[in-house]
């Protein structure tokens, strides 16, 4: 572990045949907003940057002739590929990058989302991307989400005994979390607002299975953090979790702050 975190390729190592099943889904009345919002019809292109599994690139996909999805994580885009197939869309792209890395060659887009994804990357210079691959009068979206809650203290509990008190991340540690103040990253960049518009926090049941799986779906208790003793973790959790069987979890509203490269 190093005493300055930087990123490197295994901060999710594993975790993508989790994230889908560990991760509550966006509710559809997301993309309803969005297109309400947007005025979307089905043309334009749509880049999701740290799509992951493609969470929110396959619930938008629909809305636009093309939705490319940018990962640096090899695994989680196998993993989107696969998401894709199944819902039978065959207009999505997954292209294996940093998001550090743009524009990649990848052209303009209408709506560019960071969804739980901008505070991993060099913040100032993705920005500054991002606001470059926009098409006339296009739009970048911060979505403001928690797809995963604490559903029992014995978790961050266990977490510390096997991971240390400081929270883990890839090969290195964030003593004090991500970083906030994005609008002021957006700003510097040169975009314009934000206008921000919302959609209501539901309730959902999450199984043990289901649970187990959103723990090693996180960076700071991805499979790799534990090595040999992953097993042995996984089997200590299912036994504080019982005897429960499903949980009941609130989930609070969706924000997403659209951002504009002119006055809005």
């Amino acid at each position: 572990m190093t005493d300055a975190w930087e990123w490197d390729p295994s901060l999710y190592s594993g975790s993508a045949r989790y994230y889908a099943r560990g991760r509550a889904a966006y509710p559809a009345e997301l993309a309803t907003a969005f297109a309400a919002e947007l005025e979307l019809d089905g043309s334009g292109r749509l880049l999701d940057v740290g799509c992951g599994p493609g969470s929110l690139t396959l619930l938008l996909a629909g809305a636009f002739e093309e939705a490319v999805g940018v990962d640096a994580d090899g695994d989680m885009l196998t993993e989107a590929g696969r998401r894709a197939a199944e819902a039978g869309l065959g207009n999505c792209r997954w292209v294996q990058r940093r998001a550090e890395e743009l524009p990649a060659g990848l052209g303009r887009f209408r709506l560019i989302t960071f969804a739980q994804s901008f505070h991993w990357f060099d913040r100032p210079r993705v920005a500054a991307a991002a606001r470059g691959m926009l098409a006339p009068g296009g739009v970048c979206a911060h979505v403001h989400a928690s797809t995963h809650e604490i559903v029992h203290p014995a978790i961050p509990e266990l977490v510390r005994e096997y991971l240390g008190p400081v929270r883990r991340a890839g090969r290195g540690a964030l003593p004090e979390g991500t970083a906030g103040g994005e609008a002021d990253v957006y700003r510097a960049a040169g975009f314009h607002g934000p206008r921000r518009f919302e959609v209501p926090g539901r309730v959902v049941t999450r199984t043990v299975d289901d649970v187990v799986a959103g723990v090693f779906s996180l960076s700071s208790s991805a499979p790799h953090l534990f090595g040999e003793r992953r097993a042995e973790f996984e089997a200590a959790l299912r036994r504080r979790l019982a005897p429960a069987e499903t949980f009941t979890v609130p989930l609070p509203d969706i924000a997403v702050d659209l951002w504009f490269t002119r006055g809005c």
